[in-house]
């Protein structure tokens, strides 16, 4: 396959690719900064606390502690956020949350290669809500895998009613 080349070079290559995720970066940075999130890597961590040692601030000792309950602190609040995001995701009043998801993978070309995501997980209602934003191709491809899968009835003449 061959790579897609930018008039350029690589500056122009990392411009388009940030170009290309704007659409994302703008779906999650609301709910990043109303938690008030960041990353801080172990790596980050020590490295700070070795210079407070360094510098005679505190004892080694103390620096492992700290470090170490940290990461248990870091580690216990990442999967309490993963929780939330996975219920918040998969619970089907948030259809919104991944319609937008869908709209902002398709724009930014990323993403599984099917039109709807979470497919298999959805009701007929939630995908017969969807349809409007898929192209002709989409709605051909969904139709297929409908008809092999679940060959729900109204889902099915939703897509057919959008193709034609």
């Amino acid at each position: 396959m061959a790579e897609e080349k930018h008039p350029g070079g690589d500056d122009a290559a990392r411009e388009h690719d940030r170009d290309q995720l704007e659409p994302l970066r703008d779906l999650i940075s609301p709910l990043l900064n109303s938690l008030e999130l960041m990353v801080l890597t172990r790596e980050r961590v020590q490295a700070a606390v070795d210079d407070a040692v360094e510098r005679g601030r505190m004892t080694r000792k103390d620096a492992t502690e700290l470090v170490s309950a940290l990461v248990t602190i870091g580690r216990r609040q990442t999967e309490e956020l993963l929780g939330d995001l996975e219920r918040y995701v998969v619970d089907p009043s948030t259809d919104l949350m991944r319609r937008e998801v869908d709209r902002a993978r398709a724009a930014a070309g990323l993403g599984p290669s099917f039109p709807i995501t979470g497919y298999d997980d959805l009701t007929a209602a939630q995908i017969t809500a969807r349809l409007g934003d898929l192209t002709p191709a989409e709605l051909r491809r969904v139709r297929d895998y409908e008809r092999r899968n679940a060959n729900r009835k109204t889902v099915l003449a939703a897509i057919d009613h959008r193709i034609d």
